[in-house]
């Protein structure tokens, strides 16, 4: 452990995530996933955050981004087969199925429209 930070209590960290169509990913993690809206900035909006409960994403616009085939990063839920039912339902890409993981959470992974891997778990 370092020295210099042992002192520091870090909290939540925010993922910042590059899309190539801001209003649309807002569509899709408002409708889907059920995120509202805080900030925004820009004209035309460059930069947008999202919040849900304790969560928050940064959403960043890139028209040139390509998605990488690594998670993005990991959203951890109270439920996590109920957002897979509703992922589901709503026609998400599902990438890793849900499953229980020998790090002992139950998770899948998902791909937003921009293809951003989304990893989402529970522990078990």
């Amino acid at each position: 452990m370092s020295h210099a930070t042992q002192h520091i209590t870090f909290g939540r960290a925010a993922p910042g995530i590059v899309v190539r169509d801001i209003q649309a990913a807002h569509a899709f993690y408002s409708g889907v996933l059920g995120f509202r809206k805080t900030f925004e900035n820009g004209n035309p909006v460059g930069f947008m955050v999202l919040e849900k409960d304790s969560a928050e994403i940064h959403l960043s616009q890139a028209r040139e981004h390509r998605a990488t085939t690594i998670n993005v990063f990991h959203m951890y839920v109270d439920d996590v087969a109920a957002l897979y039912a509703v992922c589901q339902s709503a026609g998400v890409r599902i990438i890793k199925s849900l499953q229980d993981k020998d790090y002992g959470q139950r998770a899948f992974v998902f791909a937003d429209p921009d293809g951003n891997r989304i990893d989402v778990g529970e522990p078990t």
